[in-house]
């Protein structure tokens, strides 16, 4: 936990030093890079860090995550101008992605299926109080020492949570995994010896996902604010991004262990959920961008108080998702992230509906409700992809869903963007004439016109404010359209019933406990890349599949007449 709090908090503690780091760093029109360069390293690691965490194991990846984060830290503290600061912020997100990824695969490790919510739930709190004390923190750090100690601050953190990983984290051996032939027929045998040949990794295709990433991330976070988006840097970036894909595409198919196993998207249980999980962070852009903006320029709150309203929505999704195993355990993993996602849908558009100018309890209001929906729809999803795999395959598909939530903000972030930059422009273009001379002239001056409001005549200032509520309606309706087809995709794509293998925590270990209502009964261990069950099999030694399951179109199981029908 210490671990994912020191990823959370520098993820945020840096928001409110940022005019004390450019007074002293310079680099203003290039400081957004500190977050959208941590965010990019994360992102684009995330995938890499699940594969190699399912190869040499949980503890030895979390270590280096950890020390390459500490030494980002300290780097970061002594950087000497803003593009040195940005370029360590790079290497503190090459390890923030190990312990993003990796804490949430030992969490699956550690616990049953049936005990995963609480410690998950757990996790997530840890997450969210990290997130919003980190601004108040960083605040209070800034104006009362040098900014510096803001990275400082980690070494100690983190060097409490690497002795205690060191000391209490014990996996148990692992055991030997058959060897799988790739695409170009090279087995796992060193030079037909018959001798096992030791762990790959894909180096090459660890590269190419990086290379890949990189690219579609910056086209989409400085697409329509460093540059239009028809300019030629955003068309050379998406085109080189979708080139890079493609050869990435194929060195992973020729790969023995390729870093994102084609068995991501052909099992149907995972394939649904990264789709589901990138609609999730699609749409979490509505509040966690614009609604500080509206609270701001429509309600005419402080920063601080701004704050607060998107402050509540992480009060409920930490409860709503420690009792959403109450859910999911009664009625399955897919009905329970149905009703979160469509109860999401439903909330998103009341927004809709709120007055003009209206009152600060108001968002609050939907921002709790909307926290308490999406913890009963993220968590069981994530669970159940954890609960389908055994333990060889569980950091990748970890990995996998987060990889894609994060590509969805991203997504979000450009989309939305855009659709409130064209709802802007519209409304200024429409202005009566008698505001013409009042109002600015282009985009950027909106943010610094409502900033003074008072150098504005009062019916100019209503209509900036007005045309901002509109803005941010359209992409609060856009969110609940994304939610929308996110309850689609899991309607069509994902089983009715996921399977679950319940298995000793560590690899290699069988069985401990059933599946419960809404669960597909399956066996201790995942099958392999590309497998699917096989029905009507006896369960062997240490586990094994249940004899009354039958296939359903796409390789995943139904239960026999003993178990609910989720």
């Amino acid at each position: 936990m210490l671990a994912m709090a020191l990823a959370a908090l520098d993820s945020t503690i840096i928001s409110t030093a940022v005019p004390q780091i450019v007074g002293d760093l310079g680099g203003f029109s290039v400081f957004s890079w500190l977050f959208s360069g941590y965010l990019l390293a994360v992102t684009v690691t995330l995938p890499v860090y699940g594969k190699l965490s399912d190869t040499f194991g949980r503890k030895p990846v979390l270590l280096v995550g950890i020390a390459l984060f500490l030494v980002g830290s300290l780097l970061c503290a002594t950087a000497w101008n803003m593009a040195s600061l940005i370029a360590f912020r790079i290497v503190q997100g090459l390890g923030g992605g190990a312990l993003q990824g990796t804490v949430q695969t030992i969490a699956a490790d550690l616990y049953p299926h049936r005990e995963r919510a609480k410690i998950q739930a757990r996790l997530s709190t840890v997450w969210a109080t990290s997130s919003v004390i980190g601004p108040a923190f960083g605040g209070l750090i800034a104006s009362y020492a040098d900014w510096r100690w803001i990275f400082l601050v980690n070494l100690p953190v983190g060097a409490v949570a690497l002795l205690l990983i060191v000391r209490h984290l014990q996996e148990p051996a692992r055991t030997e995994r058959p060897e799988r032939t790739s695409r170009t027929g090279r087995a796992g045998d060193a030079a037909g010896t018959g001798k096992r040949a030791g762990p790959r990794v894909d180096w090459a295709g660890a590269l190419g996902i990086f290379c890949c990433g990189s690219l579609l991330l910056t086209a989409l976070v400085q697409g329509g604010v460093a540059w239009s988006w028809w300019s030629t840097p955003s068309l050379t970036l998406l085109a080189a991004a979708v080139v890079c894909g493609v050869v990435t595409v194929a060195i992973e198919r020729r790969a023995a262990e390729p870093i994102i196993p084609g068995w991501v998207w052909r099992r149907r249980t995972i394939a649904a959920v990264n789709l589901a999980l990138g609609g999730l962070g699609l749409l979490m852009i509505a509040p966690t961008v614009f609604l500080p903006t509206y609270a701001q320029s429509v309600l005419g709150l402080s920063p601080t108080a701004a704050g607060f309203v998107l402050s509540v929505m992480t009060l409920s999704w930490p409860i709503s998702a420690a009792l959403s195993n109450r859910v999911y355990l009664r009625i399955g993993h897919r009905q329970s992230a149905v009703l979160g996602m469509g109860l999401a849908a439903l909330i998103l558009c009341a927004f809709l509906l709120l007055p003009y100018p209206g009152s600060a309890w108001q968002p609050a209001l939907i921002m709790l409700l909307l926290g308490a929906a999406l913890g009963i729809f993220q968590l069981p999803l994530i669970i159940a992809v954890q609960s389908s795999v055994g333990w060889s395959e569980r950091g990748t598909a970890t990995g996998s869903i987060l990889f894609c939530r994060q590509v969805g903000q991203s997504v979000g972030a450009a989309l939305f963007g855009a659709v409130a930059n064209a709802t802007m422009a519209a409304r200024l273009s429409d202005a009566p004439g008698s505001l013409g001379g009042d109002l600015p002239g282009d985009l950027d001056g909106v943010s610094r016109a409502l900033e003074h409001p008072g150098d504005l005549s009062a019916e100019a200032a209503d209509y900036l404010r007005r045309a901002v509520d509109d803005s941010v309606d359209y992409v609060y309706l856009g969110a609940a359209v994304a939610a929308a087809l996110t309850v689609l995709v899991l309607l069509l794509l994902a089983p009715r019933v996921f399977p679950v293998y319940e298995e000793e925590p560590g690899p290699g270990s069988g069985p401990t406990a059933g599946p419960g209502p809404g669960e597909a009964p399956g066996s201790g261990a995942a099958p392999a890349a590309g497998e699917g069950l096989v029905p009507g099999t006896a369960p062997a030694a240490g586990g094994g599949l249940v004899p009354s399951e039958a296939p359903v179109p796409g390789g995943d199981p139904v239960p026999g007449k003993d178990a609910a029908t989720g």
